[in-house]
C-alpha cells in the first residue's frame, strides 16, 4: 500500500522528540520480525501510546496499523492522519469488520498494534486483557510481541492536563520475545500468558525507570506514587461508563 502519510509523520516526531530531548531506552526491538505479519500489543497509558508503541518496530524498518477507537477517525485533525497511515477503526458496537479488516492486514504481512486493555490504566498497572490479540496471532499464524511502555503518562493520561513540551523526560520501550499461539490452543490460558508477561515489562520498566521519585502521580501506588490503586481505577472506569451510557 502506498505510504504517503506515515513517513513524514515518522520524520515530524523523531523531530519533535530531539527538540524535546526525550530520552529514549528502548530494549528487545529486535523481537520485531524484519518481514511478515505480528501482532504487536500493548499497555495502555497515555493518549500518545500508538506513537510510542510504533516507536519499537521502529529498528525493524517496521510501520504498525493500530487499532483505535472510531472517535479518533472522526476528529477532524487526528481522522486523515490515521486513515493516512492505514490505522484500523474499531466501533465497539459492531467489531466484527475492524476484526476483519486486522486479519487481512496480518495475512498480508503487516504489523498489527493493539492496547487490549482497550483503555487507558489510570493506576498505571495492566488492567484485565481482551483475548482478541490471541485470536488474531492463532487465526493467520503470526506472532504476539508484548510491549511495555513507561514514561509517556507524564505527557499525557486521563484526568491529567496536556504536558507535551515538556523535555528531558526519560522513556522505556521494552519488547518481549515472541509468542506463537496456534490454533486449536487455549485461547483463555494465551491470554493469561500475554497479560502476564506484558505485566513482568512493564514491571520492570518502572523499577529500572530512572526517576523513581514517590509521591508523584505518574507513579503507581504499589511503588510509593499517588496514582489511583486498580480497584480505585476500575471504580472511576465504571463511573465513567456509567455516565456515558446514561448521556447515550
Amino acid at each position: 500500500m502506498a505510504e504517503i502519510v506515515y513517513p513524514p509523520v515518522i520524520a515530524a516526531a523523531r523531530t519533535f522528540f530531539r527538540a524535546l530531548d526525550v530520552r529514549f531506552h528502548l530494549e528487545g526491538t529486535e523481537n520485531v520480525p524484519r518481514s511478515g505479519g505480528a501482532v504487536l500489543v500493548s499497555n495502555h497509558i497515555s493518549y500518545l501510546d500508538f506513537i510510542f508503541a510504533g516507536w519499537a518496530a521502529h529498528p525493524s524498518r517496521r510501520l504498525v496499523r493500530f487499532m483505535a477507537k472510531q472517535d479518533v477517525f472522526e476528529h477532524p485533525v487526528s481522522g486523515p492522519l490515521m486513515r493516512g497511515m492505514h490505522h484500523i477503526p474499531v466501533d465497539r458496537g459492531a467489531g466484527a469488520g475492524s476484526y476483519a479488516t486486522a486479519l487481512r492486514m496480518l495475512k498480508a504481512g503487516e504489523v498489527v498494534g493493539v492496547f487490549a486493555e482497550a483503555t487507558i490504566s489510570r493506576s498505571f498497572t495492566v488492567k484485565e486483557i481482551k483475548n482478541g490479540a490471541i485470536r488474531m496471532a492463532q487465526a493467520t499464524n503470526v506472532p504476539v510481541i508484548p510491549v511495555a511502555l513507561w514514561g509517556s503518562q507524564r505527557f499525557w493520561t486521563k484526568g491529567r492536563p496536556r504536558k507535551l513540551l515538556q523535555r528531558h523526560i526519560p522513556l522505556t520501550i521494552l519488547v518481549g520475545e515472541p509468542m506463537h499461539p496456534k490454533r486449536g490452543e487455549d485461547v483463555g490460558k494465551h491470554t493469561t500468558d500475554l497479560h502476564e508477561r506484558i505485566s513482568a515489562l512493564v514491571d520492570r520498566a518502572q523499577r529500572t525507570y530512572p526517576e523513581i521519585t514517590p509521591g508523584v502521580w505518574w507513579q503507581p501506588a504499589h511503588l510509593g506514587g499517588t496514582a489511583p490503586t486498580p480497584e480505585e481505577a476500575a471504580a472511576m472506569d465504571a463511573a465513567e461508563a456509567a455516565a456515558r451510557a446514561k448521556k447515550d
